[in-house]
């Protein structure tokens, strides 16, 4: 009798990061949309996951970037600006576009001279630029002003000037931060959103890479889906024509015929910030009934 060949679970099972802070919800809620549950204790850093064959853990977002470096995380969740600055060999999966934000260089307005920086500090020698991140503020203080003292922070980099930096590298969500501390943006950076990463070993494994995969398709309908709507109208048979030409449909609309031949019901998935100006149209050529409805997921 031939021998049955079995496979350690914990071979094939997908170690995923989740980031801590800003990016946590994000990640949960796109989580969730796409049918995936996290359960945790308010103390648990190593959550349960309804999907099966993944073991979870929360990590802060340069330790996601690190541990997938290194191979011990298969798949995580994390800023591409934690990636360039730790110049971590990751392998990018999907943009998720969630947490969108600007790394700029601000400095207070007083200083600040036909919107770019002096060349020296107004306390004397050369301008002082605080940042969390040492190695992207340098690349900037070498491309901008390569004569600037790099000053390294740990959080609160926006309170540094005017008394200990004369100039900050560090992330702009909404701007608010930064004119609450009386400072003004001179340059951009980069820009940075989450995105799930993989490892290069879990890549180069043909089956962790199919869930991989799997996973980021997912993952990519449910985005898809929050950026379109269902559209839903009725139109007269003599205006079916006129319709279908304005509609932005990902191939073709649905058209089928109304109870006693009178006119069709059209229905098309189109993109969710051209509803307020679709609908006018539509009444327009002669749209009646008009329903929209989320979507949860779209898959082409």
């Amino acid at each position: 009798m031939l021998p049955v060949e079995t496979t350690d679970p914990s071979e094939t099972s997908l170690h995923l990061a989740i980031p801590k802070g800003r990016m946590h919800e994000g990640v949960v809620a796109l989580l969730a949309d796409a049918g995936i549950h996290l359960k945790r204790s308010a103390r648990s850093y190593r959550p349960t996951i309804s999907l099966e064959g993944v073991e979870a853990k929360v990590l802060k977002p340069q330790n996601v970037v690190e541990m997938l470096h290194v191979g011990s995380r298969d798949i995580g969740f994390a800023g591409a600006d934690w990636v360039f600055e730790l110049k971590a060999d990751v392998v990018e999966i999907l943009d998720t576009g969630l947490d969108a934000v600007r790394l700029v260089a601000a400095a207070p307005s007083e200083i600040v001279v036909d919107g770019g920086l002096p060349e020296e500090s107004p306390l004397g020698g050369p301008l002082r630029v605080a940042a969390e991140m040492p190695r992207i503020a340098q690349r900037w203080i070498d491309r901008a002003c390569p004569t600037a003292k790099l000053v390294r922070t740990f959080g609160a980099t926006e309170v540094f000037p005017p008394e200990d930096a004369d100039c900050i590298v560090d992330i702009a969500a909404t701007g608010a931060t930064l004119r609450a501390n009386g400072l003004v943006v001179v340059d951009e950076v980069l820009t940075s959103s989450t995105r799930l990463y993989a490892s290069h070993a879990a890549m180069a494994d043909d089956r962790k890479r199919g869930r991989i995969e799997g996973l980021s398709a997912i993952l990519q309908s449910v985005l898809d889906g929050r950026r379109r709507a269902m559209l839903e109208v009725n139109i007269g048979p003599d205006r079916l024509s006129a319709l279908v030409e304005i509609l932005p449909c990902m191939r073709r609309p649905t058209v089928s015929t109304l109870f006693g031949d009178d006119g069709y019901a059209v229905k098309a998935a189109v993109p969710r910030s051209a509803v307020p100006a679709l609908i006018p149209r539509i009444k327009e050529v002669g749209g009646t009934d008009i329903v929209v409805s989320p979507l949860s997921q779209v898959l082409p």
